[in-house]
This record gives C-alpha cells, sequence and structure tokens, in this order.
C-alpha cells in the first residue's frame, strides 16, 4: 500500500511537471507581452515619458513617427542650472541601453557611471517589476 501511495505521488508529480513546461512555452509569450503592456501602461500613463522624449507637431499632438525618439525640450528652469539637458535621448528600443543598465537606472535614478539623469530628467526609484516592465516596452519599440 505504501509503495503504491508513493508510485501515485511520483506520477502525479511527473504529470504536473510535463503539463506546466508544455504550458510554458505559450505562456512565457503570454507573460512576456503582458510585462510589455504594463510597460506600455507605465510609459504613457504614469511617467510620461512621451511629453518630454517625443517631438509635438505645431498644435501639441505627439508625432506618432517619431515616438520616444528624443527631441528639443520646450521649456527651460527659471534659474541657471548648468547641468540641464536642452534636449532628450531617444529611448524608441533603448539604443546604447544593455537590459540590466536600464532596469538599474529606473530602479536607482543612476546612469552606468554612477551620476544621476540630468535635469529634469526624474530620478526614478521604481521597483524592479515596474522597471523590468518598461525596459521590455521601451526594448520592443527597436527600429
Amino acid at each position: 500500500m505504501k509503495k503504491l501511495l508513493i508510485g501515485g505521488a511520483v506520477a502525479a508529480a511527473l504529470c504536473t511537471i510535463a503539463l506546466n513546461s508544455n504550458a510554458g512555452s505559450g505562456k512565457r509569450g503570454a507573460d512576456k507581452s503582458a510585462i510589455v503592456a504594463r510597460g506600455e501602461y507605465i510609459v504613457k500613463n504614469v511617467a510620461m515619458c512621451a511629453d518630454c522624449h517625443t517631438p509635438m507637431n505645431d498644435k501639441g499632438e505627439f508625432l506618432q513617427d517619431k515616438w520616444l525618439q528624443g527631441t528639443k525640450l520646450f521649456f527651460a528652469p527659471t534659474v541657471p542650472m548648468p547641468v540641464w539637458a536642452d534636449t532628450s535621448k531617444d529611448i524608441a528600443g533603448l539604443p546604447g541601453w544593455t537590459h540590466e543598465n536600464a532596469v538599474k537606472f529606473l530602479m536607482t535614478g543612476l546612469e552606468p557611471s554612477g551620476q544621476p539623469a540630468r535635469p529634469p530628467m526624474p530620478q526614478y526609484h521604481m521597483n524592479k517589476a515596474d522597471a523590468e516592465a518598461v525596459v521590455s516596452y521601451l526594448e520592443s519599440l527597436k527600429k
């Protein structure tokens, strides 16, 4: 009886592993698209990255064909600020960034050099899941 219970438990465990590994291949794609969608939501509705990183037309509408590709900023500090960035970087596809460095940047606010981003770029302190989602979305925009 003991052997039967142990054998049944082993068989059930093997079936579970097999089912999960087979389902996992399709699920990973669904998980990845959910992560990218979460990153898109954060970029568009929380961090509002387009406000500084996307050029606009004369009506103040984003130029969709230049989405997150960097632009000259239309605002400036009211007091002298020597490190102020008057243009924003192209972040569509994250050119020049590794996935890990970009995640770390969004979690710490520090560039790979250890320096903080130049104002007006906020020093984000995102949790890892949000940073991973944002980076996954931005990487999905590779040209």
